[in-house]
């Protein structure tokens, strides 16, 4: 399938200048929080260290980027090839998500200048569960930089015309292109592998991180089997994120959107979704929680809205070969998970955590919801840049009339 950059539309419109005004402003509340700290700038304590940054630039940052290894999976694993229109999109989407997510870490730690030691083997500690993460976070990060190289060289390869005195190099740097790419094509089936094994490592892990507080959350979401259903939501939120990604970027490109593709992809999205809603109610069945649904607390009101609301409901819905078959209701049901799977892991993180000496609640501070903004906004117009210089959508698809 041929890609090509999508250079029909400008990439300045009166919306895309909005965002780019709010990202900057969300950047210098980010600014002031390197140059004043964390107390100045965030609401976060030693009762509350970790808070909307972790809950939702990290952790559900983290899921949201769960695409690019289910595509890559379902594509080159299971030799769903029809899918094959997905990958270029999906495996951008998780690399901004993943590189995204390096960067809101780097402003929530108190000591963000250090975030490079777990790369040095004298700093490392195997019993930690937030090593493991990091090592596998960095390990992968690194993988979708050399899985999406392909589609940067693909972009250069036969147009390198160097200028004066240069010119002479140019045939000499595009055979070195040709190699590179020639080299990462006979790597790529080692990369996709391990793409898959690393995503599926932390994905669990995140889980884990919260397992140390069973006094702090809430019965709930505290679970023994919380990487189990951080696994789960993360697999299923992953082909309903394609799914939103593809409308979206059909929309804002004026493109037909690939029902072709999104309709037969969203049939596995019952059963993905439907494994998690069964893990979760069969152990909030066996450990006796589901008794703490009926109480007056916040907790529970997140519950019902998270996994009723935002989970089982979209899982009926993928249910219906009419709503998988029009636009917007897919989009609808995509919708509904992917705030599910987002308010899910803001509640395992600071939503549903009651420390035993807080002396009051955490409520998120200006900066922290601005800079949290002007993050997904850099990722979007990081990703609309990308598609109108590189070859990531198919070039056959018909535009709208």
């Amino acid at each position: 399938m041929k890609h090509a950059p999508e250079t029909t539309q400008p990439f300045f419109t009166p919306a895309t200048r909005l965002m780019t005004a709010l990202m900057l402003i969300g950047l210098a509340f980010g600014a002031w929080r390197m140059i004043a700290g964390l107390g100045a700038a965030t609401n976060l304590s030693d009762q509350y260290p970790l808070g909307l940054w972790i809950g939702l630039d990290v952790a559900t940052g983290v899921a949201l980027a769960a695409g690019g290894f289910t595509s890559a999976a379902l594509v080159y694993i299971f030799n769903r090839t029809h899918f094959k229109a997905i990958i270029r999109p999906a495996l951008l989407t998780a690399l901004l998500g993943y590189t995204f997510v390096a960067v809101g870490l780097a402003f929530d730690l108190g000591r963000w200048h250090a975030i490079w030691h777990p790369m040095l083997a004298s700093m490392w500690q195997g019993n930690s569960v937030l090593f493991e993460v990091a090592i596998c976070v960095m390990l992968y990060l690194n993988v979708l930089y050399l899985e999406f190289a392909p589609v940067v060289l693909e972009r250069f390869i036969g147009r390198v015309r160097l200028p004066g005195k240069f010119a002479r190099m140019s045939s000499t740097l595009d055979l070195g292109l040709r190699m590179a790419s020639f080299a990462l094509g006979r790597l790529m089936p080692v990369l996709i592998i391990a793409g898959v094994v690393l995503s599926c490592l932390h994905q669990s892990s995140l889980g884990s991180l919260m397992m140390i507080a069973p006094c702090k959350l809430h019965p709930l979401y505290w679970s023994p089997i919380l990487p189990l259903l951080f696994l789960t939501s993360a697999i299923a939120v992953g082909f309903p994120m394609i799914i939103a990604e593809s409308l979206l970027s059909s929309r804002a490109f004026s493109r037909n959107p690939k029902m072709y593709i999104l309709t037969p992809l969203s049939r596995c999205c019952p059963w993905l979704i439907g494994l998690y809603c069964v893990c979760r109610a069969a152990d909030m069945l066996l450990r006796g929680t589901w008794v703490f649904l009926f109480e007056p607390s916040t907790a529970a009101l997140v519950c019902w809205i998270e996994f009723g609301l935002l989970g089982v409901v979209p899982c009926c819905l993928f249910m219906s070969r009419d709503v998988r078959s029009n636009e917007r209701t897919l989009a609808i049901a995509s919708g509904m998970y992917i705030l599910g799977v987002a308010l899910n892991r803001c509640a395992v993180f600071f939503l549903a955590v009651s420390p035993q000496y807080a002396q009051g609640s955490y409520v998120p501070a200006l900066a922290e919801f601005a800079l949290t903004l002007g993050l997904i906004l850099c990722i979007v117009l990081c990703f609309r840049a990308a598609v109108r210089w590189l070859p990531v959508l198919p070039e056959h698809d018909q535009y709208k009339a």
